[in-house]
């Protein structure tokens, strides 16, 4: 795909950001198992956190082609960095700029956009992972406002987030047509941090069980009317789905580039071992499988931003470049020998934080489920 001077100039600049402001502290962060506040302010600065909302509103403005290849960026540097600034742009800021009151916009989604504040988006429970339809947490109206009760589970910056997209059942007789979505303050009284889940990869962003204890949100914040919670929970799924493709494609990017420097500098039997023909057709193979998993995103958030339907394609990059990320990252490690197993080097860490992109935003399964049922092998 032949990028735009723009896009190819949000590209840059989000590298040139993943380069100076990331990479160099992503290993120190992941075993303090936290990242600075600050550093979600510079990524303002520069136009990554609020990428696709009208500058009207404090956004960039930016195509979705652009914000994926962002996302690839930061996700070279750090994966944990790169999923909350994922869950900020979209669902959040994305959500509140199409179905939010001018009011909300004004009290929330500029908060985004400027880096003031966080967004997290509430929708898994501790029961429930790929049926979204079976949430229970309920929002009960009481007068001028809702009373939610109820509990969450692996949300991306549940503590450190200011601003909180929950989705809630109002009407439990109506099924999927009885889901809601609210913003609140995370300040907000009955919104309580259970705990912080210890993980095996984006140590670097925290990830929460939250309970809802008679939590008060006042009417006015109900995002869009009631009954359409889930559709703008999942309504954007593709794009989501596109954007796991292109933190994995960034994780994999970044194994590629350590394996390939560590094969010119080891030396064994004489030469360095990127002159022995196994490792050599090992980084072919590796390079061919980041491009493929890029272009395959790119295709699809061309799709997205030319407005056809790409459920199909995201589906595809997603399964793709998940999968494919956890192949190159270990033959990453393999191509390090022992040194591959230690933490002094990337790979330890950049194998531990993409196995997650197999799992959220739609399981493997969940994606070949979905490609199946769209299957038309008359096309191409």
């Amino acid at each position: 795909m032949q990028l735009s001077p723009d896009q190819e100039r949000i590209r840059a600049t989000a590298r040139e950001f993943a380069r100076r402001e990331i990479a160099p502290h992503a290993a120190h962060w992941d075993r303090d198992g936290a990242t600075p506040r600050s550093l979600y302010d510079r990524m303002a600065d520069v136009g990554l956190m609020g990428m696709m909302v009208d500058p009207a509103w404090g956004g960039s403005g930016a195509d979705f082609v652009s914000y994926a290849l962002a996302i690839e960026e930061i996700s070279a540097a750090d994966g944990g960095i790169s999923n909350v600034m994922a869950a900020n742009n979209s669902p959040v800021a994305a959500a509140i700029e199409q179905l939010g009151t001018e009011q909300q916009k004004t009290d929330y989604l500029t908060k985004l956009t400027s880096g003031a504040w966080l967004g997290c988006i509430h929708l898994t429970e501790p029961h429930t992972g790929s049926d979204a339809s079976a949430i229970t947490t309920r929002a009960v109206r009481d007068g001028d406002e809702y009373v939610i009760n109820g509990q969450k589970a692996f949300i991306t910056a549940g503590s450190t987030a200011d601003l909180a997209m929950i989705i809630a059942v109002t009407d439990p007789d109506a099924g999927k047509r009885g889901i809601s979505a609210f913003i609140t303050p995370t300040d907000n009284p009955g919104y309580r941090v259970i705990s912080k889940e210890n993980k095996l990869g984006h140590r670097t962003n925290d990830t929460c069980q939250v309970a809802f204890d008679d939590l008060r949100i006042p009417a006015t914040d109900l995002l869009g009317e009631e009954g359409r919670g889930l559709g703008i929970a999942l309504g954007n799924l593709s794009l989501g789905r596109i954007a796991v493709a292109a933190q994995a494609t960034g994780g994999a990017r970044a194994a590629l580039a350590a394996a390939h420097a560590y094969a010119r500098d080891r030396v064994t039997f004489g030469k360095p071992i990127i002159e022995h023909q196994a490792i050599a057709f090992d980084l072919a193979d590796m390079a061919t499988q980041v491009e493929a998993a890029r272009q395959l995103y790119l295709h699809a958030a061309q799709m997205r931003d030319l407005g056809l339907e790409c459920a199909r394609e995201a589906s595809m990059a997603k399964l793709f470049a998940s999968e494919m990320a956890e192949r190159v990252a270990s033959k990453a490690i393999q191509i390090h020998g022992g040194y591959g197993f230690l933490n002094d080097y990337p790979v330890e860490k950049i194998y531990r934080d993409v196995r997650v992109y197999q799992i959220y935003e739609g399981t493997s399964e969940v994606q070949k489920i979905m490609i199946s049922r769209n299957l038309d092998t008359s096309e191409g």
